[in-house]
């Protein structure tokens, strides 16, 4: 994953954990999409609320590689206003080494 991801994910831990319930789609798809491990998937479905459970699943994607976050992107397609404000914010942002608003390095694909 992507410093600037890292860091939005970091930046919106417990708004986005209270906006999002992973456990019907969110977590299916990413085990799908092979971002989740079997282990992971069973970790975070033990948990007892699903605060708990958003808590956790954004706590172990920023370690899950690059394609972490656009599948988290594609994920959140029944809660399109959080992808949504996540990306604008990704546009809004400065770039890290030339200080320019407006770039932005996340293709996703719909399929």
């Amino acid at each position: 994953m992507e410093p600037e991801h890292k860091e939005l994910l970091r930046k919106h831990l417990l708004e986005l954990s209270g906006q999002i319930q992973v456990s019907d789609t969110i977590v299916p798809f990413l085990f799908q999409e092979n971002i989740l491990t079997e282990a992971q998937v069973q970790l975070i479905q033990s948990l007892q609320t699903e605060t708990q459970k958003s808590l956790q699943l954004l706590q172990l994607l920023p370690g899950r590689g690059p394609r972490a976050f656009p599948a988290l992107l594609r994920a959140l397609d029944d809660y399109s206003w959080v992808r949504d404000k996540l990306l604008l914010e990704l546009q809004d942002s400065p770039g890290p080494e030339t200080g320019q608003t407006g770039e932005s390095s996340i293709i996703i694909i719909y399929e």
